[in-house]
């Protein structure tokens, strides 16, 4: 088959992709920048890259019109909470209208469970979504699924962080709302399984796991998993705005998802039974199991996707990376060093590993607090962190940055600045002709720009220093002289 997957960076996408190649099929990845692409697709002949905006039409005639069944996983496009509503019906829209074009059977769309009549706005519109895409040229098969739990899932890691950050809770009341977790592992499976089967054309299904749990639940099991003892009290006083607050300062998610979390945390999310397990042979594993799971992947290094890549994390940057790849220089405060390099496979390796759990290499302690004051200052702070130890792609979360371009055969990685600043900033690091270049880029906005750029100038001169000098520093034998 040839199969179309939008979202292909996403969470779900990035996960999708490989089983289907690995199962003989044709993939089209749909991006809205290819410069986000996974590398390795570019050298696998079984993978065709598109770029394709489904809020700009004129984009859309770069996806090939064979296509047999196309995965729809686009979701809260939109960089702000205002108006991601009508952005997704916009989206769907266009991809209606293109596809019924085409030769394509099949659209299989991952939604969320939607089984009351107050909901959220976010599940609301994902309902909007699914009316929208209904169509008599095509087939719509709908998977709606609830709370997904897998390493690199959003509601993985805000309950990690809830439950390892703090041993005492005072929560909302919405915490003993009801839900059925799902295994990001049994989703693959039921979206995987799908494509193709006649039996589920216009039709959908409810996906969810075998458990019914409260959130307060699944935060105290997480906490037995781990070996924690954790106790939890829910109050009613707690308005939504707080609550928000109190998922922004104690979890590395932005404000803007813990509002559409909390918003969505309010409404019972419990699945219609039916007979989907036994028509795709998926028999869906417990939330213990799904959360053993999950760190066996974070122990090996193995997390394949993580909500903190999406642009969802985002505190500025929108998806067009080309826009930041060129670092301006006129207007600009710059602080440029250069080293030279005895052992270039060892120097990109630190680049390559630079912050989260390693760090800055040096003023680690001046990192954090710079963390901290975005934190309080509606950023983003560092507790993103990053996906992987030692690898990097563009796109990935690194702590409160984002990165716009990382290729190790060309010896350079760019990063762009994610926090709150009075302007933008870009930190470059490239190795040209056996010397390290390190350059920090700031382009101020208005007077409080160039303030902030001055109070910070003094402290650049050691951290930078610091930095740039345990890069190119000599690898240290373990060998025992």
């Amino acid at each position: 088959m040839k199969i179309l997957v939008t979202g292909s960076t996403g969470y779900i996408g990035k996960r999708l992709i490989p089983i289907l190649i690995n199962e003989g099929h044709q993939v089209v990845c749909a991006v809205r920048d290819k410069l986000r692409t996974d590398k390795t697709y570019l050298d696998d002949e079984n993978i065709t890259i598109v770029e394709a905006d489904f809020l700009k039409w004129d984009t859309l005639k770069n996806i090939p019109k064979d296509i047999d069944v196309a995965y729809y996983l686009i979701h809260s496009m939109s960089n702000t909470s205002k108006d991601f509503e009508s952005l997704e019906a916009q989206c769907a829209e266009n991809f209606k209208v293109y596809f019924e074009s085409t030769q394509v059977k099949q659209v299989i769309y991952l939604s969320g469970i939607t089984n009351q009549e107050n909901l959220s706005k976010h599940l609301q519109s994902r309902k909007n979504v699914e009316d929208i895409l209904k169509s008599e040229n095509y087939a719509l098969t709908i998977f709606k699924a609830g709370i997904i739990v897998g390493s690199g899932s959003s509601s993985f890691e805000i309950i990690r962080d809830l439950v390892e950050k703090l041993p005492i809770m005072i929560a909302p009341k919405w915490l003993n709302t009801k839900t059925q977790p799902l295994a990001v592992r049994d989703v693959l499976a039921f979206l995987s399984k799908a494509k193709g089967k006649e039996e589920l054309y216009n039709k959908n299904f409810d996906i969810f796991g075998p458990e019914i749990l409260t959130y307060k639940e699944m935060l105290l099991k997480f906490a037995k998993i781990r070996g924690l003892k954790r106790y939890i009290l829910t109050v009613p006083v707690m308005t939504p705005k707080l609550s928000s607050y109190w998922l922004y300062f104690v979890t590395s998610t932005s404000y803007k998802l813990a509002s559409t979390l909390v918003d969505s945390m309010g409404v019972e999310i419990v699945g219609k039974p039916s007979n989907i397990n036994q028509l795709l042979h998926v028999n869906p594993i417990t939330y213990k199991e799904a959360v053993e799971l999950a760190f066996e992947k974070i122990e090996q290094n193995s997390i394949v996707s993580s909500w903190k890549d999406s642009m969802v994390s985002s505190g500025r940057l929108n998806n067009n990376f080309h826009k930041y790849i060129n670092v301006p220089k006129y207007g600009c405060f710059t602080d440029y060093k250069e080293r030279g390099v005895q052992d270039e496979e060892t120097t990109i390796n630190r680049i390559w590993s630079i912050g989260g759990s390693t760090g800055w290499y040096y003023g680690n302690y001046l990192w954090k607090l710079r963390g901290y004051l975005d934190k309080l200052f509606g950023g983003i702070g560092l507790r993103r962190g990053r996906t992987h130890v030692s690898e990097l792609d563009t796109g990935d979360a690194l702590d409160f940055w984002r990165v716009i371009f990382a290729d190790k055969t060309q010896k350079k990685l760019l990063l762009y600045a994610e926090m709150k600043l009075p302007g933008e900033a870009w930190l470059e690091f490239k190795i040209e002709e056996g010397i390290l270049k390190q350059t920090a880029t700031f382009r101020p906005r208005g007077l409080a720009g160039r303030l902030y750029w001055y109070s910070v100038w003094p402290f650049h001169g050691f951290i930078f220093k610091g930095m740039i000098n345990k890069l190119v520093a000599p690898k240290v034998s373990n060998v025992l002289c």
